[in-house]
Protein backbone atom coordinates (compact mmCIF):
# COMPACT_ATOMS: atom_id res chain seq x y z
CA UNK A 1 0.00 0.00 0.00
CA UNK A 2 1.39 3.61 -0.88
CA UNK A 3 0.70 7.06 0.54
CA UNK A 4 0.57 9.94 -1.55
CA UNK A 5 0.54 13.22 -1.03
CA UNK A 6 -0.93 16.03 -3.37
CA UNK A 7 -0.02 19.48 -1.73
CA UNK A 8 -1.87 22.31 -3.93
CA UNK A 9 -0.30 25.82 -4.11
CA UNK A 10 -1.97 28.26 -5.70
CA UNK A 11 -3.19 25.61 -8.63
CA UNK A 12 0.09 23.78 -8.66
CA UNK A 13 0.84 20.76 -7.11
CA UNK A 14 4.12 19.37 -5.93
CA UNK A 15 6.07 17.05 -8.07
CA UNK A 16 9.10 15.75 -7.48
CA UNK A 17 11.43 13.63 -10.50
CA UNK A 18 13.00 10.41 -9.19
CA UNK A 19 16.85 9.56 -9.62
CA UNK A 20 19.37 7.30 -8.46
CA UNK A 21 16.76 4.93 -7.07
CA UNK A 22 16.90 2.39 -10.51
CA UNK A 23 12.99 2.26 -10.34
CA UNK A 24 10.80 4.77 -12.45
CA UNK A 25 14.00 7.02 -12.50
CA UNK A 26 13.45 10.76 -14.71
CA UNK A 27 9.43 10.37 -13.63
CA UNK A 28 7.92 12.43 -11.89
CA UNK A 29 6.26 11.55 -8.97
CA UNK A 30 3.99 12.88 -5.89
CA UNK A 31 6.11 13.09 -2.66
CA UNK A 32 5.03 9.05 -1.75
CA UNK A 33 6.08 5.48 -0.18
CA UNK A 34 4.77 2.67 1.15
CA UNK A 35 3.27 1.84 4.41
CA UNK A 36 5.32 0.40 7.11
CA UNK A 37 4.69 -2.23 9.57
CA UNK A 38 3.01 -0.85 12.19
CA UNK A 39 1.78 2.28 11.26
CA UNK A 40 -1.79 3.88 9.67
CA UNK A 41 -1.97 4.95 5.98
CA UNK A 42 -2.14 8.38 7.84
CA UNK A 43 1.29 7.70 9.61
CA UNK A 44 3.18 6.69 6.47
CA UNK A 45 1.62 10.13 4.76
CA UNK A 46 2.84 12.08 7.36
CA UNK A 47 6.41 10.34 7.49
CA UNK A 48 6.54 10.64 4.10
CA UNK A 49 6.04 14.36 3.98
CA UNK A 50 8.62 14.99 6.39
CA UNK A 51 11.02 12.19 5.06
CA UNK A 52 11.15 13.34 1.30
CA UNK A 53 9.99 16.73 1.33
CA UNK A 54 11.13 18.39 4.71
CA UNK A 55 7.61 18.96 5.87
CA UNK A 56 5.49 18.39 8.98
CA UNK A 57 1.49 17.29 8.72
CA UNK A 58 -1.08 17.03 10.88
CA UNK A 59 -2.98 13.85 10.59
CA UNK A 60 -6.36 16.47 10.81
CA UNK A 61 -4.78 18.37 7.56
CA UNK A 62 -4.72 15.30 5.43
CA UNK A 63 -8.23 14.70 3.39
CA UNK A 64 -8.79 11.67 1.58
CA UNK A 65 -8.90 12.70 -2.14
CA UNK A 66 -8.54 9.10 -4.08
CA UNK A 67 -7.25 5.20 -3.55
CA UNK A 68 -6.30 3.70 -6.48
CA UNK A 69 -5.77 0.18 -7.74
CA UNK A 70 -3.54 0.61 -10.35
CA UNK A 71 -2.08 -2.00 -12.49
CA UNK A 72 1.12 -1.31 -14.85
CA UNK A 73 1.35 -2.88 -18.30
CA UNK A 74 3.91 -5.54 -17.01
CA UNK A 75 0.98 -7.28 -14.69
CA UNK A 76 2.46 -5.27 -11.17
CA UNK A 77 -0.01 -4.14 -9.31
CA UNK A 78 -0.04 -1.63 -6.40
CA UNK A 79 -2.69 -0.20 -4.42
CA UNK A 80 -2.31 3.53 -3.19
CA UNK A 81 -4.14 6.05 -1.17
CA UNK A 82 -3.91 9.56 -2.13
CA UNK A 83 -4.26 12.09 0.22
CA UNK A 84 -4.71 16.55 -0.96
CA UNK A 85 -3.07 18.32 1.67
CA UNK A 86 -3.65 22.33 1.68
CA UNK A 87 -2.17 23.59 5.12
CA UNK A 88 1.73 22.19 6.27
CA UNK A 89 4.83 23.47 8.33
CA UNK A 90 7.98 24.05 6.70
CA UNK A 91 8.82 25.33 2.97
CA UNK A 92 9.36 21.91 1.01
CA UNK A 93 12.36 20.75 -0.23
CA UNK A 94 14.33 18.19 -1.61
CA UNK A 95 15.22 16.17 1.78
CA UNK A 96 16.38 13.26 0.10
CA UNK A 97 18.73 14.28 -3.03
CA UNK A 98 20.07 10.55 -3.14
CA UNK A 99 16.57 9.57 -4.46
CA UNK A 100 15.17 12.66 -6.41
CA UNK A 101 17.07 15.07 -8.59
CA UNK A 102 14.29 18.20 -8.02
CA UNK A 103 10.97 18.99 -6.77
CA UNK A 104 8.84 21.78 -8.76
CA UNK A 105 5.75 22.72 -8.64
CA UNK A 106 3.15 22.08 -11.57
CA UNK A 107 -0.01 23.26 -12.80
CA UNK A 108 -2.74 20.88 -11.75
CA UNK A 109 -4.53 20.75 -15.08
CA UNK A 110 -0.77 20.38 -16.88
CA UNK A 111 1.51 17.60 -15.30
CA UNK A 112 5.07 17.16 -17.34
CA UNK A 113 4.80 14.64 -19.95
CA UNK A 114 7.38 12.58 -18.29
CA UNK A 115 4.66 11.76 -14.82
CA UNK A 116 4.82 8.43 -13.53
CA UNK A 117 1.52 6.88 -14.96
CA UNK A 118 0.31 6.10 -11.86
CA UNK A 119 0.73 9.41 -10.20
CA UNK A 120 -0.93 10.72 -13.54
CA UNK A 121 -3.97 8.83 -13.40
CA UNK A 122 -4.73 9.47 -9.34
CA UNK A 123 -4.43 13.13 -9.82
CA UNK A 124 -6.67 13.01 -12.92
CA UNK A 125 -9.13 11.09 -10.48
CA UNK A 126 -8.39 13.46 -7.66
CA UNK A 127 -9.47 16.50 -10.22
CA UNK A 128 -12.47 14.76 -11.48
CA UNK A 129 -13.77 13.99 -7.58
CA UNK A 130 -13.73 10.06 -8.15
CA UNK A 131 -12.98 8.81 -5.27
CA UNK A 132 -11.66 5.12 -6.43
CA UNK A 133 -10.60 4.13 -9.84
CA UNK A 134 -8.87 0.65 -10.73
CA UNK A 135 -6.88 1.11 -14.06
CA UNK A 136 -5.44 -1.44 -15.90
CA UNK A 137 -7.31 -4.68 -14.94
CA UNK A 138 -9.30 -4.45 -18.37
CA UNK A 139 -8.76 -2.77 -21.22
CA UNK A 140 -11.33 -0.06 -20.07
CA UNK A 141 -9.09 2.89 -18.56
CA UNK A 142 -10.83 3.07 -15.41
CA UNK A 143 -13.75 1.24 -13.64
CA UNK A 144 -16.84 3.14 -12.36
CA UNK A 145 -16.46 4.58 -8.58
CA UNK A 146 -18.30 2.60 -5.89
Amino acid sequence: MDALLILIRDGHVLLAQRAGTGYADGRWNLPSGKLEAGETIAQAAIREAHEEIGVRIAEHDLRFAHLIHYRNHLGNARMGTFFEVRRWDGEPCNAEPHKCSQIAWWPLDRLPAATYPYTAEGLAAFQRQKPFSAVGWDNRSEAQPF
